[in-house]
């Protein structure tokens, strides 16, 4: 096991990150911004070195100061949380060339899995259903001609994407133009990588995720799948499971499915593949995310396997305790996430309490919330044996909450929640009015 590690984020992955370290006994270094410089992450941190401006690109993307800053400490490892490098090759391999573990998979892997066009061909014969798609199209003119093939409407996606940026749907060629150029300039502003794919549109769908662990002795787990339907133009606002649209025999199906593909790729780490549930109850494969997810603590709190923790094992060479007959998706639980409607000065924080109800932040009274970062402020999770208790749960905890001095989506979160759609479980991707 890794004696220390360094946390290449911030924000509440750093601090949820850290309190797993602390648990298994490892010390910890964070990095910071100089906009980041009171931030709890810092706090929390045994040691902590500042990297950089405010600007991601001078601190948080700048890989040489990151990997300077863990051998200055003595670091042996570094968790790249999600975002940010969490999915950069370029940076897992220079981590491995100055004696740093990477804690995710290598490089070689990572590179392979997260061109989504080229992945689609590894699965297509893994037994489960690929969305009809192209490889990656160098021009509009290229573009034109794969959708042409697929057939409109089609999704126009980012290859290195994620977090719903460079996506667009394209209803005829006539506004391919346009799209094509907004999604390539998205994408390559968030990831510096334009290069674009296409994909059948299907509709209407509904999004659900299924969350494996893999090892290096070839130990595949499935830890059942989330449903991310709730969405406001591709961002997910709202994740629960079970997912009340999958029965008991088509999750073991999927799950056999998705632990025989993850062992066929040669897949080590956490990942999430992620799949379009169409009217029929068909699963088309989209993509596969080969870092952690925000939405991972979902998945948590129903299992009780730390999928942090486990990171960091796998990482470190060690196998699990723990088979697929051991994974118990019992109960339901549900996860809002709380994101900052402005910048501004948190005047006061109160977090809701009582059995089963975690809310991972990295507020504290007093810090700003500036500008330059990702507008998530936490995730609210509850669980309860039963959806309809797990619904009352997180009524009543985003009732409670409070987060004075920033303005919120807490009361949007409470409106989609007491939806007679969503306490049916009957909504798809158009719920918050997508198409």
């Amino acid at each position: 096991m890794f004696s220390k590690i360094l946390i290449a984020n911030r924000g509440e992955i750093a601090v949820r990150i850290i309190r797993a370290c602390r648990e298994m006994g490892v010390l910890t270094v964070s990095v910071y911004s100089e906009a980041d410089k009171n931030a709890l992450h810092v706090a929390l941190a045994d040691q902590s070195v500042c990297i950089g401006g405010a600007e991601a690109s001078q601190s948080y993307l700048n890989e040489k100061q990151i990997i300077s800053a863990a051998i200055l400490t003595g670091a042996q490892a570094i968790h790249p949380g999600y975002g940010f490098l969490s999915e950069n090759a370029h940076f897992a391999r220079l981590c491995r060339k100055n004696g740093l573990v990477f804690i995710g998979p290598d490089p070689d892997s990572m590179e392979r899995l997260s061109d989504k066009a080229v992945l689609k061909e590894l699965i297509n014969d893994t037994g489960l259903k690929v969305i009809p798609g192209s490889r990656a199209v160098e021009s509009v003119s290229d573009a034109k001609t794969e959708a042409e093939k697929i057939g409109y409407p089609v999704m126009l996606k980012a290859c290195a994407g994620g977090g719903g940026r460079g996506i667009r749907l394209i209803g005829n060629a006539d506004e391919l133009d346009e799209a094509y150029m907004q999604a390539v300039s998205e994408a390559l502003g968030a990831f510096g990588d334009g290069s674009m794919y296409l994909e059948k549109y299907i509709y209407p769908a509904r999004h659900v995720e299924f969350q494996v662990l893999a090892d290096e002795f070839h130990n595949v787990v499935c830890l059942g799948e989330r449903d991310c339907s709730v969405q406001r133009r591709n961002q997910k606002l709202i994740e629960e499971t079970p997912s009340p649209a999958v029965d008991r025999n088509d999750r073991l199906h999927m799950i056999q499915l998705i632990a025989d593909a993850v062992k066929k790729i040669g897949y080590v780490g956490a990942g999430t593949l992620e799949f379009l549930l169409d009217k029929d109850n068909n699963f088309w494969f989209m993509e596969m995310n080969v870092r952690l997810q925000v939405e991972h603590c979902v998945t948590e709190i129903l299992t009780g396997i730390d999928i942090v923790k486990w990171q960091i094992r796998i990482a470190a060479g060690i196998e699990f305790n723990f088979t697929q007959r051991d994974i118990r998706l019992d109960g339901a639980a549900i996860e809002c996430r709380i994101n900052a409607g402005n910048c501004g000065r948190l005047e006061m924080l109160h977090v809701p309490g009582g059995p089963s109800v975690r809310f991972d932040t990295c507020l504290v009274d007093g810090m700003s919330v500036s500008p330059y970062y990702d507008s998530l402020l936490g995730k609210l999770i509850v669980y309860s044996k039963t959806r309809e208790e797990a619904i009352r749960k997180m009524r009543a905890s985003l009732c409670e909450l409070v987060i004075e001095g920033i303005k919120t989506n807490t009361q949007e979160q409470l409106r989609i929640v007491e939806d007679d759609r969503f306490a049916s479980g009957n909504y798809d991707l158009t719920f918050m009015g997508n198409r």
